[in-house]
Order: structure tokens, then C-alpha cells, then sequence
């Protein structure tokens, strides 16, 4: 698909083809997904030259092909291609990460990692039982390394097989192409790190291996079943470094998170979802609160109790009736807050704080924008609550209105956000239309 894509693309451009066979006879496509085109060239000029030239002209017929705006991206250096099988990271995001109080501090700590890397969480070592999610995060901090750095050399392997691999170099006299491969990449993905434990010289080969990365300022990460300290073949040099970072442990899910869990996997709207907003869908599922999953409940009670058939009907009478019962299911600007927040993985104090930046900024015109809209406060209000002017609130209500009525993705964003906020029909509706029964 991917080098289909580029090869429709140069048809279309209006360039002679001995001129396009001259530029793009060695290019080759990187990736291709979330918007945005990965290609490589191995001849720094010729990058130059098609960035200059050619981006623009590409991006329009891309644009044109897909009906999406796309970003063409080119890199160039020492690159290997891409294997044509699916990329072991693939399936592992942190939008299908779903989020609880049993491992809210390591998703957030991976999140950091995968935006900042090789920062102030380095390593970052994730502990816990086996089966929570830890290998999950892992893939997710590749995932969007890849997409936002595609010429990062990542390499992800568990502590056994990191040990046998060693075995064979020393075997085969191939220890020094063994050290290349682990210490010239700029991601490290160590899983099961507690496996090199008391093998002599797996560690001391590690020892250096992590020196040598940790020293270029390249990222480690790594898992264990229990924090350093209490890996009792560790070496004490082993345990210090991997204490220079962050630990962030996994423990066991809660019962919500369990049973939104179970939800997900059982739904067929969880695998099919013909909604408008599909590529949200698993953000969604992952912040449902508990008060969505009560309004399920209520549905499937009063039919099952009642005898009524499941329409959208029944659900929104489910809706009427559970915020009779308990008026705090309805949304808050508190809840408006901490949805835009969980959506944009941003901490919900962010909101409130003088940080200007885009990635902060936006998120908090947009809560503001909702609060307005879902709880019709006034923008004197509205202005307390983020400790800014009136003005300020009018300007971001206005800015975000009109994209709505412009971007389809805006519109995805706040009716995601309403989801995540508070039991509403739209939640239901999507259940009963997307065959309810088996939930």
C-alpha cells in the first residue's frame, strides 16, 4: 500500500517522468499511516533537492488521492529496509492501553519517555506481574518513536534472548558485531531484565552495553517482575543504574478497569465501529468512566427486569433515569477538564497553569469551549475557573467554534470528550447500534 501510494503520487506529478525517474529511482517509503509519509533517500542531495522541489507538489496529489492532508517526510543515511511482515508494535498503542488506577503512573511515565526521550526518565524501569501490561507500554513508547522519529535504530528484546544471542556471538567469534548492534541504537527496549540475573558475563556485557548508551544520551527501557532492589543475583552496579531513572510499578487492575476490560473485549463495537470517529474509538474505551459502564448496567436491567426490546429509545430513558438517581453523572466543568486532559495526555493542572505552548494551549481552549457549550457557563465564569480573562475565553470559544464547523476532527474530539465526561446518549446509542447483547 505504502509504495503504491507514492508511485500513484509521482504519476500525478506535473514533471517530466525522465525527471522523476532521476530523483526518485532510489527512494524508498519508510512508513506510511497517521498522515504521514516516511521516505528515504541515501543521497543527502538528492533529500535537499526533493524537500525543495517536490514536497509541496506531493503533499497537494496525496491530499487529492486520499482526501486527508498528508506530510511527506524524508530522511536519509543508514537505513535498513522494513521487513514486509507487521511491525511487532503495531497493535500495542497507548490508545488501546487501557488506563486505571493500578498503572496510571507507568502509562504516564512511558508517555513522557516516547515524547521526550533520552530525557529526565532514563532508564525508565517498569516492574510488575506478568500479564499487566508492561511488554504493552514497551511497544507503545516504540510505536510513536517510529512515527515521530523514523530514523531511530530501535531494538526490543527479552533478557533470555539477549543472553543466548551473546552465547552465539562468543561461539561464533562475533562479540564485537554483537556490541555494534546493541550500542549504536537510539531506543533499547530490555523486557524481562530479571533473566540476566546471576549470568556472570551477561551482566558484565550489559553493564558497558547500558554505560555506552546511557553516556550518548540514548534511551533505555526496561521491565522486570519486581523492582532492582529486590533482583537478588543482580549486580549492585546493575542496580544502582537502573535506579539513575524512574521506576514506575504495574499492579494488579482494579475492578473497574477489569471490568472495562472485559467490556472491550466482548463488544462487538469495540472491533467493528461504523461510528464517524473511528480512530477515537480506542481513546474512548480507555477513559469510559464508571459512570458509562453504570448506564450499561441500567440497560440491560431495565430489559432484562422489564421485558423492553433494546432501542436507542430504552437507552436514553436508562440516561434520564440514572441522573435522577444521582445527579453527579451529569457533566461538571471538573470532568470537562479531566477528559480534554486524559484525551490530549496532558496532567489536568496544565489547564489552570501559564504554560503557553501548543500541546497545552489547545487542549485548554477546547475545554473551555465545551464547558460553554455542554454547561452554558459564562465566560466571566468560565475565566475563574483557568485563572485568565474574559477575553481570553471568548477568543478560544470563537476559535474552536469555527473549526467545528470546519474539521470533522474537531467535531471527533468533543463528542469523544462528552463521552469520556459523562453517561450521554451517544455512548448508548453506539451500543444498541453495534449489537448490544454481547456486552
Amino acid at each position: 500500500m505504502a509504495n503504491n501510494i507514492l508511485e500513484m503520487a509521482l504519476e500525478q506529478l506535473d514533471f517530466p517522468p525522465s525527471t522523476i525517474s532521476a530523483w526518485f529511482d532510489d527512494v524508498t517509503v519508510v512508513s506510511f499511516g497517521d498522515n504521514r509519509l516516511v521516505l528515504h533517500s541515501p543521497v543527502p542531495f538528492k533529500k535537499e533537492f526533493i524537500e525543495s522541489k517536490f514536497i509541496a507538489p506531493l503533499q497537494e496529489v496525496l491530499h487529492n488521492l486520499t482526501g486527508d492532508p498528508i506530510t511527506v517526510v524524508v530522511v536519509t543515511g543508514e537505513y535498513t529496509a522494513p521487513s514486509t511482515s507487521t511491525s511487532p508494535y503495531d497493535d500495542y498503542t497507548f490508545e488501546r492501553f487501557i488506563v486505571g488506577s493500578s498503572n496510571k503512573f507507568a502509562h504516564a511515565a512511558a508517555l513522557a519517555v516516547s515524547q521526550r526521550p533520552a530525557a529526565e526518565n532514563n532508564p525508565l524501569f517498569i516492574y510488575g506481574n506478568s500479564g499487566l501490561g508492561k511488554t504493552h507500554l514497551m511497544y507503545a513508547i516504540a510505536n510513536v518513536l517510529r512515527r515521530t522519529h523514523p530514523e531511530y535504530r530501535i531494538i526490543y528484546v527479552k533478557g533470555e534472548d539477549f543472553t543466548n544471542e551473546l552465547i552465539t556471538a562468543i561461539q561464533e567469534g562475533n562479540v564485537q558485531a554483537f556490541r555494534n548492534k546493541y550500542r549504536m541504537v537510539d531506543l533499547l527496549l530490555l523486557d524481562d531484565v530479571q533473566f540476566i540475573a546471576g549470568k556472570e558475563r551477561t551482566q558484565e556485557e550489559f553493564f558497558h552495553t547500558f554505560n555506552a548508551l546511557y553516556e550518548a544520551k540514548k534511551q533505555i527501557v526496561l521491565t522486570s517482575d519486581r523492582p532492582p532492589k529486590e533482583i537478588n543475583t543482580l549486580e549492585d552496579r546493575m542496580k544502582t543504574r537502573f535506579e539513575w531513572g524512574l521506576l514506575a510499578d504495574i499492579q494488579p487492575p482494579d475492578f473497574e478497569t477489569e471490568s472495562l476490560l472485559s467490556v472491550i473485549k466482548r463488544s462487538k463495537w469495540a472491533l467493528n465501529c461504523p461510528m464517524t470517529y473511528p480512530t477515537t474509538l480506542q481513546r474512548i474505551f480507555r477513559q469510559i468512566s464508571a459512570s458509562s459502564k453504570a448506564t450499561v448496567k441500567k440497560i440491560k436491567a431495565m430489559h432484562e427486569l422489564m421485558g423492553e426490546r433494546i432501542t436507542v429509545s430504552l437507552a436514553e430513558n436508562a440516561i434520564d433515569a440514572l441522573r435522577t438517581e444521582n445527579p453527579g453523572l451529569n457533566p461538571t466543568p471538573e470532568r470537562i477538564m479531566e477528559a480534554v486532559a486524559n484525551y490530549f495526555y496532558i496532567p489536568v493542572e496544565q489547564m489552570i497553569s501559564q504554560n503557553r505552548s501548543k500541546d497545552v494551549a489547545y487542549p485548554r481552549q477546547m475545554a473551555m469551549y465545551m464547558i460553554r457549550q455542554e454547561l452554558e457557563y459564562s465566560f466571566p465564569d468560565i475565566a475563574k475557573i483557568f485563572k485568565r480573562d474574559h477575553t481570553t475565553v471568548m477568543h478560544a470559544c470563537n476559535k474552536i467554534e469555527e473549526e467545528r464547523k470546519n474539521s470533522r476532527e474537531t467535531e471527533d474530539v468533543i463528542k469523544s470528550c462528552i463521552i469520556i465526561s459523562a453517561a450521554t446518549a451517544d455512548l448508548c446509542r453506539a451500543f444498541v447500534q453495534n449489537d448490544f447483547s454481547t456486552v
